[in-house]
């Protein structure tokens, strides 16, 4: 049952479970779980951490595909009062690492075997030493499943323990701590807490339609904030049936969609255009589906009526977030018109203040362009021990400057148009450029890189190398790229390489990247 005052995750796992008991929670290739199950099982969860000595205020890691384990895990953590670090599958062993050692997280669960990838071995040898405990799951062939023979040696009074921990956990712990990274290329966690989150997707799930009995494809990474909050959170809240997808391939999911009545689907306009560009030759039976939720600046019209006029989709709505206010600062409306929902993000949300400001920290009128700052209750608690940087985000009277520069309409829709930092998105996922040319510059051969989106027909945008090559030294692109894709996360590989002579610079040596942005449109 909804209510107004502030709740945690785990609190919102015993009502789901109470309320929803017997509806499936969630369908998976490993196993199918009622809301009844999911609770004992994130109880099991929790034992199972204790006993492996995490405890309340203790960073959780989990580092896994989309699965009832993850899940599982996160729920684990919360109902002891632990925050997790979600880490993403795509990322390296040094990226990873550095995730690990800053958050100091105690707990760590990892892939064995996901896309032939030993996740807990990748990071073997590393010096890690606030990491205490490691569980795999998803073995390979002949190895044991550490997490799931960790639950079922759970003892009763072991479970009795643990739940008795969630009555401590409070709406202003920290639950969650999601790295992001900012101009100076050094990821940053941004802390989140169980109130904000909690009511930040109980606003979306409701403004996306999700009731009780939904079937909801969930397509987006769980250690993104579209997978697991606006995924696995906002299921949970409305009592919705989680279909996790570890591996997205467009013929599957249409046959999933047609054989499992999926009803509820988010994402990336790319993904939907994909599908529907596909299924003019498939022929899948997708009127199951009911409403659609995408994040972009832009949305093609012709995608948004054909999801309603040729799929029968009822709700499409669209928005804007950051992972420093919960990823949630606008929507759409159900009833909004399509030009709306394509070229704009919507209202900001209820109970969050939004203004576009100049660069001297004055509101602009509606129609001009400002950065765009928030206000509210879904403003994250800082960045974890990196004042400095938490300082230059949050100015002293709460507004978070967001680094995105947008415009209001005259009905409060916001379109954002532009980002003050480098930022790109590659097929929904953020690349941060310093980040990944710190990473390029340790390739042999280097002296000077710059990275930027340059925009591609089917991931919206894609990065593109500018290198400076050493003097003297050939330089082997397809070498290069073949280093990158062995040290970085797929989508942070650049898909151009270009050889300059020199990197346009201003007077005071700062890259002008504005003239590259130019130079390639």
């Amino acid at each position: 049952m909804m209510t107004d005052a502030p709740r945690t995750v785990p609190q919102v796992l015993l009502d789901a479970a109470a309320a929803h008991g017997d509806m499936l929670a969630i369908v998976s290739e490993e196993s199918t779980l009622t809301y009844a199950e999911l609770r004992d099982r994130a109880v099991r969860a929790a034992a199972l951490l204790r006993a492996r000595g995490v405890g309340r205020g203790d960073r959780v890691a989990i580092w896994l595909p989309n699965s009832a384990a993850w899940v599982e895990a996160a729920l684990g953590a919360f109902i002891l009062g632990a925050t997790v670090v979600p880490i993403s599958t795509r990322l390296r062993a040094q990226e990873a690492a550095f995730m690990l050692r800053k958050s100091a997280a105690r707990a760590l669960v990892a892939a064995g075997d996901f896309l032939g990838v030993d996740y807990g071995a990748m990071i073997e040898g590393i010096d890690l030493p606030d990491l205490k405990t490691r569980i795999r799951t998803f073995p390979r062939d002949g190895e044991p499943d550490e997490w799931a023979q960790g639950l079922d040696e759970v003892m009763p009074e072991d479970c009795v323990a643990a739940l008795r921990a969630a009555a401590g956990v409070t709406p202003d712990d920290v639950a969650e701590i999601m790295f992001t990274s900012g101009t100076t290329g050094f990821p940053k966690g941004a802390m989140l807490r169980h109130g904000q989150i909690v009511r930040t997707y109980s606003i979306y799930s409701e403004r996306a339609g999700i009731r009780a009995g939904d079937r909801y494809l969930i397509i987006a990474p769980m250690f993104h904030s579209f997978g697991f909050k606006a995924g696995v959170l906002a299921a949970i809240i409305r009592g919705a049936t989680m279909y996790p997808v570890k591996v997205f391939d467009a013929a599957e999911t249409l046959r999933r969609i047609e054989a499992e009545r999926i009803s509820i689907m988010g994402g990336p306009p790319t993904i939907f255009s994909t599908l529907i560009e596909l299924n003019r030759s498939e022929g899948k039976d997708l009127s199951s589906l009911r409403s659609i939720v995408t994040g972009a600046s832009m949305v093609s019209p012709g995608l948004i009526r054909a999801l309603q006029g040729e799929v029968g989709v009822e709700i499409v709505v669209n928005a804007y977030g950051l992972t420093e206010v919960c990823a949630l600062v606008t929507m759409t409306r159900p009833d909004d018109e399509v030009e709306t929902i394509a070229t704009t993000a919507g209202r900001v949300i209820d109970g969050v203040e939004m203004r576009l400001v100049d660069t001297d920290g004055n509101e602009v009128p509606v129609g001009a362009a400002g950065e765009i700052e928030v206000r509210g209750f879904n403003v994250m608690a800082g960045y974890l021990d990196d004042p400095a940087e938490t300082e230059k985000t949050i100015r002293p009277d709460g507004w978070l400057r967001t680094g995105d520069v947008g415009v209001l309409n005259e009905d409060g829709c916001l379109r954002v148009t532009d980002r003050i930092k480098d930022m790109f998105i590659v097929g929904g996922f953020n690349c941060y450029p310093a980040e990944i040319e710190k990473m390029m510059l340790d390739y042999p051969g280097i002296r000077e890189v710059a990275v930027i989106g340059v925009p591609d027909e089917r991931m919206g945008e894609v990065a593109k190398a500018l290198v400076v090559a050493a003097p003297d030294r050939p330089f082997d692109t397809d070498a290069f790229i073949t280093w990158c894709r062995a040290n970085m996360a797929n989508y942070k590989v650049p898909r151009h390489v270009e050889l300059l002579d020199a990197l346009p610079r201003n007077a005071m040596g700062k890259i002008q990247k504005f003239l590259l942005r130019e130079a390639d449109a």
